[in-house]
Formats: C-alpha cells, structure tokens, sequence
C-alpha cells in the first residue's frame, strides 16, 4: 500500500521505507546537478 499509515504496513517495512527515502534523496540529487549542467 503506497498511502498507507506506518501501523497499517507495520514495523517490518520501515527499513525497507528508509532504504526508498534514500534512493529518492540521491536521484533528486543527480537530477538538480544534471539539470545545473545542462543548463537546463
């Protein structure tokens, strides 16, 4: 469930939540520098 509240999908899937959080923290990141690169 994407929209779900943390006690609906339980404790087990926060790692995995933490793990996904990261992931999009670092595209963003490439994103704004390629975007600054590419004088986009």
């Amino acid at each position: 469930m994407i929209f779900a509240s943390e006690s609906q999908v339980g404790k087990g899937n926060s790692e995995e939540m933490d793990k996904l959080h990261a992931k999009i923290g670092q595209l963003t990141m490439e994103n704004d520098f390629l975007a600054k690169v590419l004088g986009r």
